[in-house]
């Protein structure tokens, strides 16, 4: 047997395997509207509070009190990859 014929048995074995990704259920559409919508308004408020931190670290930053902003910037970074990240956490605990 040569490597060709490995593996074009390899991929049809791969190609008969099912489709494992889940299936939306009928009438769902506006619930993953809102979920679209609450995902991009919460890091809308990221933005802000990212823009806010940056601001009063570049304002106090004159007096030497900007290093305490750094950890709002963390909290806010820390957000955003919560929320971006949101959809794969809950498909990873729901197994």
């Amino acid at each position: 047997m040569n490597v060709i014929d490995t593996l074009l048995r390899a991929q049809l074995t791969v190609m008969a395997l099912p489709d494992p990704a889940p299936i939306q259920p009928p009438g769902t559409a506006g619930l993953t509207s809102i979920m679209g919508w609450a995902k991009w308004i919460a890091l809308a408020v990221c933005i802000l509070g990212l823009i806010a931190a940056g601001a009063m670290m570049a304002i106090n930053s004159r007096r030497g009190e900007g290093s305490e902003h750094v950890g709002r910037i963390g909290s806010a970074l820390g957000g955003v990859i919560l929320i971006s990240a949101a959809g794969g956490l809950v498909g990873f605990l729901m197994t």
